[in-house]
This record gives C-alpha cells, sequence and structure tokens, in this order.
C-alpha cells in the first residue's frame, strides 16, 4: 500500500506535441520500499497545480513573516 508521493529534485520537461508535463517522483509504500516514477499532467493540471502552489508558497511566507514579528525579528 502506498504511504506517500515525493517529488524528486530533478527537472520537470514539457512535451509540445504530446501537450503533457512530466515530473520525476518517488512512491513511497508504507513497507519501506520506494519506487521512482513519473507524474504525468495535461496544460490543465499544470495550470491548476501552478496556482495552488502559488498559494501555498505566499501562505508559508505570510506565516514565516507574523513568526518573526511575533518573536520581534
Amino acid at each position: 500500500m502506498i504511504s506517500h508521493v515525493t517529488i524528486d529534485r530533478r527537472d520537470a520537461t514539457y512535451d509540445h506535441h504530446a501537450e503533457r508535463a512530466v515530473l520525476p517522483v518517488t512512491v513511497h509504500y508504507r513497507d519501506g520500499r520506494t519506487e521512482r516514477t513519473r507524474l504525468v499532467m495535461d496544460p490543465g493540471q499544470v495550470e491548476l497545480y501552478r496556482l495552488q502552489l502559488g498559494r501555498m508558497i505566499r501562505t508559508r511566507a505570510e506565516a514565516r513573516k507574523r513568526d518573526r514579528e511575533a518573536v520581534g525579528m
């Protein structure tokens, strides 16, 4: 059974002819095994995740700023 998936620290690619983005990932299983594979996304999925990741980055930056202000930095 799968525990979680992590993004590999390798470049994502976009295949213009196939109109898909490919992101290298590692699947982690509950028994400790791992398997490298690819997350394949169509352009609509890429755009959706771009928006969601941008929102998470802004949320993190705002939280870190509040934390620094709380301790007087």
